[in-house]
């Protein structure tokens, strides 16, 4: 399980639909030990994950945000985005299911790499 979630931004997207299974609580753990600036958090009774990514100014932040927009056309997979000045903040959750799986586990790692 260790090497999976190392690896989440090299693992596909899959199709979801109503009733998908969600995320597994060990595949969530495993994900936040490897990427732990992430945190797990509830809003509206919904399970999401959330990061705030920090920039020297607007300009910079605005353009993570548009990586982040054009990799979740890519994907047909959409965050929440609040950008700000110096920082943007993207949480990830599918909203078919109303909480966590492992495509945003998977968006989250690769929010990362356009981070990195």
């Amino acid at each position: 399980m260790e090497n999976l979630v190392s690896e989440f931004s090299k693992l596909q997207c899959e199709a979801c639909r109503s009733g998908a299974p969600a995320a597994t609580d060990e595949e969530l753990e495993h994900f936040l030990q490897i990427h732990s600036d992430w945190e797990q958090i509830d809003k509206n009774d919904v399970s999401r994950i959330r990061r705030v990514y920090s920039f020297s100014n607007f300009v910079d932040a605005l353009a993570f945000t548009n990586k982040v927009g054009d990799l979740a056309e890519d994907e047909g997979h959409h965050p929440a985005l609040l950008t700000e000045w110096g920082r943007v903040t993207v949480s990830w959750w599918t909203h078919k299911i109303g909480g966590l799986h492992r495509n945003d586990l998977i968006m989250g790692a690769r929010t990362d790499d356009l981070y990195g």
